[in-house]
């Protein structure tokens, strides 16, 4: 079974940065890569980004591209979310989830989630 634990959420002020760190165990290897979601609160979960299992492919949504990085050590297990730049619409719950088929850009082409952290930008 595959787990995966986000962390580095908190309280920034706009413009500042956070780093979110996501922590998977199991078969990890059987996904072709990782994604990062964001959900605000009265709104549907929505894509930030994925990148590939060997890192060679990286996508953002519009609304991060320039801001955001994704990276990930596969020797850690650990997938990251580098955010500068941050504006309040960032503020939202984060999660990452496994990629396991169809476009990397909708949720439900992934089977694992971890349990999201929290992130709340101010003005």
């Amino acid at each position: 079974q595959v787990q995966l634990v986000e962390s580095g959420g908190g309280l920034v002020q706009a413009g500042g940065s956070l780093r979110l760190s996501c922590t998977f165990s199991g078969p990890a290897l059987l996904y072709d890569g990782m994604g990062w979601f964001r959900q605000a609160p009265g709104k549907e979960r929505e894509f930030v980004s994925y990148i590939s299992r060997v890192g060679l492919t990286t996508y953002y949504s519009d609304s991060v591209k320039g801001r955001f990085t994704i990276s990930s050590d596969t020797r850690k297990n650990t997938l990251y979310l580098q955010m500068n730049s941050l504006k309040p619409e960032d503020t939202a719950v984060y999660y990452c989830a496994a990629h396991a088929r169809g476009a990397y850009f909708l949720p439900s082409a992934y089977d694992y989630w971890g349990q999201g952290t929290q992130v709340t930008v101010s003005s």
